[in-house]
């Protein structure tokens, strides 16, 4: 039985790169990823990388118009080049970690008790391996709802599969109206898509401060995408050519036809495999990890990283995740889920929607007193120069203190812009700075002279 100081399940952000820190200080490190096609994890190999090299492609089409023939074509040629570049980052993760002194281990892991791990490789045949101290990084995978036919249908798709089909839908309906669901309505919308977006809420991205929800709503359906909010999805059937779906709304069943279906209801921790019980792992009420403010579970050898702990599913979560666990086993352990600061995040849409900090609700909610800036995206010049005029920026300012409490961009090259605002509100920097900062001209980044001169 081969035994390791560390044991690494899943080749994700968090995985991989403890793994290399924990090689380079010397300790041997297994890192254990079921798939070849998986070396590097979620990120840059369904989700984040392929989705977004495809959101520049579809812009770049939508820019160039033309038939639906010759969108199709170019559709297929995106396909074909983001599996280039996915394999490409496989390879260079795969040839990093091996570099470190990382032993890469191919296999399906499954806990057999706190230490030791069964490992069933491709060919059959099983392997027991020992880890000192383990550390749980695989994952989630896309949650596909209780719908009859949804199962079976070859028409159906998740976030994931999505990107591996070559022939452009002319037709796409898309059950969720999440930030995925919206993102994928986005990109095929561009390409040349009729998108219809289906969502069980009555209220649209619930999350979001109204005044931006609103914004993007609007701007979606100017595009021609259609948000169907209150509806039900009761079944689906295939045809020769794609699917039929019934739906219930507030007035009666509905039928739907489309040529793809794609289901973008959320994504699970990934777990079914791997058999935590077995290690007297505790989980939470949502199926994920449990872990404390240092990423330990109540197992105190084991840990976990990125989506499978439950949190926020964000590869750069996943990334400060290694941090957090790489302060305890070689630092003064400071680092903590608690203690990272305001989480910026941004919705590849067109123009993209990113925000940092409460919204204005939330602030009243948690008794501040608040003032608000507002500034129309077409107010800018940068994004004039972009043609992208669409969008609102929104900030919300403590009125006391004069700190920043929230920012929401739906603009051009928010996804940049939200990071300067996210240091602002972790550096306690009040709104004034930033209004009065001097910045690159012309820029996104100088909308916030004009932002912040509009508090009030």
């Amino acid at each position: 039985m081969k035994k390791f100081e560390n044991m690494i399940i899943g080749f994700g952000k968090g995985g991989k790169t403890l793994a290399g820190v924990l090689a380079a200080a010397g300790q041997s490190v297994a890192l254990i990823e079921k798939s070849p096609l998986m070396y590097g994890g979620t990120c840059i190999n369904v989700a984040c990388i392929p989705s977004k090299a495809l959101e520049h492609s579809a812009r770049f089409s939508q820019a160039q118009g033309g038939t639906f023939q010759e969108r199709a074509v170019r559709y297929r040629t995106a396909i074909w080049e983001k599996r280039e570049l996915t394999a490409a980052l496989r390879q260079k993760n795969l040839e990093k970690a091996v570099s470190a002194g990382v032993k890469v281990i191919l296999g399906t892991a499954a806990f057999l008790d706190d230490h030791r791990i069964r490992l069933e490789k491709a060919d059959g045949t099983e392997e027991v391996l020992w880890g000192e101290r383990i550390f749980i990084n695989t994952g989630a995978r896309p949650f596909l709802p209780p719908v009859d036919g949804l199962q079976s249908s070859r028409f159906v798709y998740t976030s994931e599969t999505m990107m591996e089909l070559e022939t452009l839908p002319g037709k796409l309906v898309i059950i969720g109206g999440g930030y995925i669901g919206l993102e994928f309505a986005s990109y095929y919308r561009n390409f040349g898509s009729d998108v219809v977006v289906l969502q069980d809420s009555d209220i649209f991205l619930p999350r979001e401060d109204a005044e931006i929800a609103a914004a993007v709503l609007e701007n979606l359906e100017a595009r021609g995408i259609q948000v169907l909010r209150g509806i039900q999805v009761q079944r689906i059937r295939d045809r020769e050519d794609g699917a039929d779906l019934t739906v219930r709304t507030e007035y009666g069943e509905r039928k739907l036809s489309c040529n793809a279906v794609l289901v973008a209801t959320g994504r699970r921790p990934n777990l079914q495999e791997l058999h935590p019980e077995a290690a007297g792992i505790e989980l939470t009420a949502y199926g994920a990890v449990k872990t404390d403010e240092h990423l330990r579970t109540n197992v105190p050898h084991i840990w976990a990283m990125g989506d499978v702990a439950g949190g926020l599913q964000f590869t750069y979560i996943s990334l400060d995740d290694s941090r957090i666990v790489k302060s305890q086993l070689l630092g003064d352990g400071s680092r903590t889920t608690e203690n990272r600061g305001a989480i910026p995040y941004s919705v590849f849409l067109d123009p993209p929607l990113s925000r940092v900090g409460l919204t204005e609700a939330e602030a009243v909610k948690k008794g501040h007193a608040v003032k608000v800036a507002r500034l129309p995206a077409a107010a800018v010049p940068k994004a004039k120069v972009l043609r992208q005029t669409n969008g609102l920026l929104k900030a919300i300012v403590d009125a006391e203190t004069g700190q920043l409490l929230g920012a929401h961009l739906f603009c051009a090259e928010s996804q940049e812009l939200i990071n300067l605002l996210k240091l602002a509100i972790d550096a306690g920097i009040p709104y004034t700075e930033l209004r009065d900062a001097v910045y690159t001209h012309p820029t996104m980044s100088e909308a916030l002279n004009d932002l912040f001169t509009a508090v009030t």
